[in-house]
């Protein structure tokens, strides 16, 4: 097994990375392993590394993919000379191109009620219940894509209003279920029976009765921001991003919102407080008597 071969399993099974995830991280190797040539990875240098990244540069890769290929050089050079015996990390002084924080789109309460409020009047009465159920638990919840489709029957308690998520590195955490996602997962379980295989478990379903696909439910929810009339693109972490703004905007507790993100660091929560700071930098801009331009 190479020793990238090696790292990558390591992911996979020791820090229980997504399958996802570890393929980026292939991908990203696979770029430096093609520089390398016939250089071998434990030979090469600091000088090597600043060489490739110039290259990268120079064949349009943005300051952000850039920056993401030195975090998975780096961390497997880490990973090398503590398991693998290789005499130094190249990347060790690297400063990879510093690029603008792009803030997350997020969708207003006003058009997540003109989304989820919609209804897919083309599908069969089965299809537009499992619908309106998934988009609702993203809302409510906060969910990460996989882990709607993860999530099974047996992980939702509609009488408490909770739900056992499986987010990142197999990490397990509870999240609260809105009433309005208690009222549309009511409606859908007992739909779900008449088409789901009697041995699944999954809480939503194809029309084939297995477990959804990511795919479907991105396909699903542009379906239905087309039949809200919706004039952006819609895509299911905006649903995820809208339901973490909205709490933090009414609530203020930064902490509770990580919690319920599943985030492992607070700084990524964080973002949410510059888009509250944006919304509230509009309200001072358009009511404040001395913040109005003069014409």
């Amino acid at each position: 097994m190479t020793p990238v071969e090696t790292w990558l399993q390591h992911l996979a099974a020791e820090r229980r990375l997504s399958p996802h995830t570890v393929s980026a991280y292939r991908s990203d190797l696979a770029v430096l392993l093609q520089q390398a040539g016939d250089t071998p990875l434990e030979a090469l240098t600091l000088t090597d590394i600043r060489g490739t990244l110039v290259k990268l540069r120079g064949r349009g890769l943005s300051a952000a993919s850039v920056a993401r290929h030195v975090s998975s050089w780096r961390g497997f050079y880490a990973f090398a000379c503590r398991r693998l015996a290789y005499p130094r990390n190249p990347c060790v002084g690297v400063r990879p191109p510093k690029s603008a924080k792009a803030l997350p789109q997020v969708l207003s309460p006003d058009a997540c009620t003109q989304l989820l409020d919609s209804r897919d009047a083309a599908a069969d009465d089965w299809l537009a219940a499992r619908d309106r159920a998934m988009f609702e638990l993203f809302y409510s919840s906060g969910l990460r894509l996989a882990e709607l489709v993860g999530l099974d029957v047996l992980a939702i308690d509609l009488s408490t209003g909770e739900a056992q998520v499986t987010g990142k590195g197999r990490k397990t955490r509870i999240v609260p279920v809105g009433q309005a996602a208690r009222t549309a997962l009511a409606a859908w379980l007992p739909l779900r029976l008449s088409v789901a295989r009697p041995d699944h478990a999954a809480l939503f379903i194809s029309q084939r009765g297995d477990r959804l696909s990511p795919r479907s439910v991105q396909l699903r929810l542009q379906r239905w921001a087309v039949q809200a009339g919706m004039n952006q693109h819609i895509h299911p972490h905006l649903l995820r991003h809208a339901f973490a703004t909205h709490v933090l905007q009414s609530s203020g507790d930064l902490r509770a919102v990580q919690e319920m993100l599943g985030h492992a660091n607070i700084s990524t929560t964080q973002v949410y407080t510059h888009l509250d700071w944006q919304h509230l930098a509009k309200v001072y801009d358009q009511a404040h008597p001395r913040a109005r331009k003069k014409s």
